[in-house]
């Protein structure tokens, strides 16, 4: 394998939307990566909550685990946030936010911080705590950020790629429940 050019990395990317694909775009970015030789870790806000093991321990990571410069920590309180967020709810996002920080200092190239916009989305964090993190982060680290269903400017702003993820159709809509294989 040829040598990395790590001096390219260092920008943000950013994946929202309303649409099913946030989470599947930063992994298939990660799938990449790897493949290529450079260091993913994902941290997971919000994930693990169902209390089903194999909603919880998707797909998707079974396969990222088999690199051996891929690796995962998962943030989930046990249970989904419905209505008002819960204090444990609060207390793993905090956590999550913490563990993520000290990970932008780690030998990581890349660091996916899925569901934190959604964190933010339901007050579990504030914009600022996500701005401050994007200019606090090494120069050398690719950063990526997933989640929510509205937009947040403030936080683009500081973004170098913003993809939105929009719904046109979706078989939830329609009684069709999540598949095993397709979309955990």
């Amino acid at each position: 394998m040829s040598q990395l050019d790590k001096s390219k990395l260092g920008l943000v990317q950013i994946f929202w939307g309303d649409g099913k694909g946030k989470t599947t775009s930063a992994l298939g970015t990660a799938l990449r990566a790897c493949g290529n030789g450079y260091k993913v870790h994902l941290i997971q806000f919000m994930k693990n909550g169902t209390g089903d093991h194999e909603i919880d321990r998707p797909g998707e990571i079974k396969a990222l685990e088999k690199f051996d410069n891929f690796s995962c920590k998962r943030f989930g309180s046990g249970s989904w946030i419905i209505g008002k967020p819960k204090q444990h709810h609060i207390d793993k996002v905090k956590e999550a936010l913490e563990y993520l920080r000290n990970s932008l200092n780690q030998d990581y190239d890349i660091i996916i911080a899925d569901e934190i916009l959604y964190a933010v989305q339901l007050g579990l964090l504030q914009e600022e705590e996500v701005i401050n993190l994007i200019k606090n982060k090494l120069k050398n680290k690719e950063l990526i950020l997933t989640g929510s269903h509205i937009p947040f400017p403030n936080i683009f702003a500081f973004a170098d790629l913003v993809t939105e993820i929009k719904k046109h159709k979706h078989p939830y809509d329609s009684g069709i429940m999540a598949r095993k294989g397709l979309e955990y």
